[in-house]
């Protein structure tokens, strides 16, 4: 991995190179100032105003150049439209394939303007962030509300690109017109919007697209599943990824996280009918469900190492031991043995293939569909969530087929076996094992020839501008040499294990990891016990049961897409929608407990919800905060950001499990204020370290 100052260094466009951000001056100027504060030669107060000053003079230079080139191509788009108005009149067919041609042009050198401000914006971003970081201070949020929001900002014509709009605009409609339309009135205005085929229009508009970042529902999603990237990719990365992809293949790995979901939530209404069957009690339904997270525990480690060299082979694997464990389980009926019930869920569990599922996302999808593509990973996920309780809600029947019995309790292990036989046939047939062996190579040095650099730049400009990585190279360069660009390729490796992964979390990373592990404790708290309490309390039938989970996974989606889209752009900063979250699921917990008798289906319901919506919200917002401050090393290998996060709440699962079975023991009347008890006490903890953690860093 290379250093962003080299990276920017290597791709600056040559004739503009006196006009980017000066970044390599301004990191030594923040270990100067680190050192000075040290010895105590400066304060704090004349820092901040000499940064500030500093920063204001290298905005203006390229906002002025900015402003300078925008002109430039304004003027020659002015020219242009006189040309095509008078072909208007007089249309002569090789003077607008000439026409075209120079508008063609316009939108390349268009091209180069928005990846120098890509590159810009990159700069002052992960600067700001290296400053906070090294003094301990909440900078960026000051000098960001400060510049961007006065009348004069000149920070606005960085972030938001302000007036090469019309520019794009006006490359994309006459570029449009220019086609062939055969007698069409319509333009790029007109809704239905016809398709730009001009290759130059779809460079653009992606580009614009990186630019335009915003925290909406596409990202959220891609965000929530955690699937790591490197900030600046190498150009030939891109390539790469082409070669790599295959769709079937893409198609199947969220078919596997589908199933997998569903497979975990389709027992969860008869779980306790299934236990008091072969003479358990109906708690021990905890250890039912949980058998299934204390399994995922460890195949998330050796899926995630397999991965490494193979994803056909572990989703076969994944898909075998599966069928396996579902047969089990719908046998252990039969057989009359809770232990083989149990083994049925272990081998469920060892069958966990998200970890590949994620690698094979980031590794294998190019850079251009790959949020499209992690978003469609956790609406999956999502999805498979509200289906499994509906398709249990639905299994209500009781027949025989020679010895083997069909009922509420044993179908969804049939269903499932079956599912996962029918998806290893597919899998089998069309699934194409992407290349493990790529060779790497360097990317192109701008002063190369002109066609390199070009082509460089258009796959330069198809990389984002705020991945989800934003900052992460940053633990890395505090560690270069005050004359060196790189740090040492040993700071640079990826994790070796969960103990050198976690050494290299921040505080803030590791409070995050609490707030995951929380908001999974009372959610598998909530889903896992509720048969028990619901047969309890109001004498439920499954049925009712399954209805009321499925109701639950289907608010995911519609709760993403409210926080993605409206909620997460009304606050700046989104610690207060984090900390807010954490607030209302404590409200939901406490609303659970029973107090006051009697407990009614209102007080349940509404608890249940208020804890399981917010603690949707939280999970979004909070892996979207996590993924953007994970440590570079984290991003790949074995032991990677999401491995850990999947630990952490795969860990959550197993012991609100348990917590169920134990509390079991205890009566089922206390079960529920017992459960709720955790739940309580460990989201408080995350609340006050949220709060603790925030107000020290900054």
């Amino acid at each position: 991995m290379v250093a962003f100052g080299k990276k920017l260094k290597e791709r600056q466009i040559q004739e503009w190179q006196g006009y980017y951000i000066n970044y390599k001056l301004m990191k030594k100027r923040v270990k100067q100032y680190a050192h000075q504060i040290e010895v105590g030669t400066l304060d704090r107060r004349h820092v901040l105003k000499d940064f500030s000053r500093m920063l204001d003079n290298q905005i203006e230079k390229i906002v002025l150049f900015l402003l300078e080139q925008q002109g430039l191509l304004a003027s020659r788009l002015t020219k242009l439209r006189e040309q095509h108005d008078a072909l208007e009149e007089q249309p002569e067919f090789s003077q607008i394939a000439e026409l075209r041609e120079a508008y063609r042009a316009v939108g390349q050198d268009l091209l180069k303007l928005l990846y120098f401000v890509e590159m810009n914006a990159i700069g002052l971003r992960k600067i700001l962030k290296k400053f906070d970081k090294r003094f301990g201070y909440r900078f960026t949020d000051y000098y960001v509300k400060t510049r961007a929001n006065h009348p004069y900002s000149q920070l606005q014509q960085v972030f938001k690109h302000v007036g090469l709009g019309a520019v794009v605009g006006a490359v994309s409609r006459n570029l449009h017109e220019l086609q062939d339309r055969q007698g069409s009135y319509l333009s790029i205005y007109d809704p239905p919007a016809l398709p730009l085929q001009d290759p130059v229009v779809d460079l653009i508009k992606a580009a614009v697209d990186r630019l335009s970042y915003s925290t909406n529902f596409l990202n959220f999603l891609a965000q929530h599943a955690l699937i790591m990237q490197e900030e600046l990719p190498a150009p030939t990365e891109e390539h790469i990824d082409e070669e790599r992809y295959h769709f079937m293949s893409l198609l199947l790995n969220l078919a596997n996280t589908f199933l997998y979901m569903v497979n975990t939530y389709i027992i969860v209404p008869t779980a306790d009918d299934y236990s008091m069957s072969l003479g358990a009690a109906a708690t021990v339904c905890g250890v039912v469900i949980g058998a299934m997270a204390v399994a995922q525990v460890f195949s998330s480690v050796y899926f995630s190492a397999w991965s490494n060299r193979s994803y056909f082979r572990p989703l076969v694997f994944s898909s075998i031991v599966l069928f396996v464990g579902n047969t089990m389980y719908a046998l252990a009926y039969d057989m009359n043995s809770l232990v083989v019930l149990l083994l049925g869920r272990l081998f469920c569990g060892l069958g966990s293939a998200r970890a590949v599922n994620r690698r094979y996302i980031s590794d294998c999808v190019p850079l251009k569909i790959r949020m499209q593509a992690s978003a469609g990973f956790v609406s999956a996920s999502a999805l498979g969530m509200a289906c499994g309780p509906a398709l249990a809600g639905i299994l209500q029947t009781n027949f025989k087929i020679y010895k083997l019995t069909f009922n509420q309790d044993t179908l969804p292990g049939w269903v499932m076996a079956a599912a996962w036989l029918v998806y290893l046939i597919w899998l089998w047939i069309s699934f194409k094992e992407p290349s493990h062996d790529v060779e790497e190579r360097p990317s192109p040095h701008a002063s190369n020839s002109e066609p390199a650099e070009n082509d460089a730049l258009e796959k330069g400009l198809k990389q984002p501008l705020l991945i989800t990585s934003e900052d992460k190279q940053e633990d890395d360069e505090d560690q270069e040499g005050d004359g060196s660009e790189e740090a040492s390729e040993e700071s640079r490796q990826p994790a070796t294990s969960i103990a050198s992964a976690y050494r290299l979390l921040t505080p803030s990373v590791k409070v995050q990891l609490l707030i995951y592990f929380m908001l999974k404790y009372a959610m598998e708290i909530l889903l896992s016990e509720s048969s028990v309490i619901t047969t309890y309390y109001f004498s439920w039938s499954t049925g009712t049961v399954a209805i009321f989970l499925a109701c639950l996974g289907l608010t995911v989606l519609p709760v993403n897409i409210v926080v993605g889209s409206y909620i997460s752009n009304m606050f700046e900063d989104s610690r207060q929608i984090l900390l807010a979250s954490e607030i209302m699921v404590c409200v939901g917990i406490l609303l659970s407990f029973h107090v006051i008798l009697p407990y009614t289906v209102p007080q349940y319901v509404c608890s249940g919800l208020i804890t399981f919506v917010f603690a949707e919200v939280l999970e979004g917002v909070n892996l979207s905060l996590l993924s953007r401050v994970m440590s570079s090393r984290l991003s790949r290998g074995t032991y990677n950001g999401g491995l850990l996060s999947t630990e952490a709440g795969t860990i959550a699962r197993v012991i609100a499990d348990a917590t169920i079975t134990l509390a079991g023991y205890l009566g089922e009347s206390k079960l529920l204020n017992i459960t709720l008890l955790p739940s309580l006490i460990i989201c408080l903890s995350s609340i006050v370290a949220t709060c603790f953690t925030y107000n020290s860093l900054y």
